[in-house]
């Protein structure tokens, strides 16, 4: 033990970087073609934690699925979760640490599945030339919702 206080003596230039002289296949899963899944049914703080592992190279993705906690069955997809996102969302706690949880990060399939279909439906009930702009640049579906709201007004007048 040093009896030394304050700041670091000597301060990194650069952030360290998991795997840095190893070519990185870009088609396998966590390279540039196939990135991770999106982080879903976890607390705020153990998306932090999943992320950190992410991006320091200690993550291992799950090559099966793996056994829920509470009902027993082979259903949690996502790696370092414990619950399947049923039992996550019946018990409306984080699927990772188990603590109940006001606010639960991510969507999950029904909710992205409504909001593809609005999607579809505004791309639909769009003109062409916004079709065409929206179909060209990849955006959230907000942002589209919000110019076909606004593109209604714009016509309505």
């Amino acid at each position: 033990m040093s009896n030394r206080k304050g700041p670091p003596k000597h301060q990194n230039q650069f952030a360290w970087k998991p795997k840095a002289g190893v070519k990185i296949n870009e088609t396998e899963l966590g390279g540039k073609f196939r990135p991770y899944s999106e982080v879903t049914g976890v607390c705020q703080r153990c998306k932090e934690q999943i992320e950190w592992k992410r991006k320091y190279g200690k993550y291992k993705p799950l090559t099966e699925p793996a056994k829920c906690q509470k009902c027993s069955k082979r259903a949690v997809r996502q790696a370092h979760h414990n619950l399947c996102n049923a039992c996550a969302k019946e018990n409306k706690v984080c699927a990772k640490c188990s603590c109940r949880v006001g606010h639960i990060v991510g969507r999950d399939l029904s909710e992205k599945e409504t909001e593809q279909k609005t999607l579809e439906e505004a791309i639909k009930n769009a003109r062409e030339r916004e079709r065409r702009t929206l179909l060209r640049t990849d955006i959230d579906v907000t942002a589209v919702l919000i110019c076909c709201g606004y593109c209604d007004s714009m016509r309505n007048r």
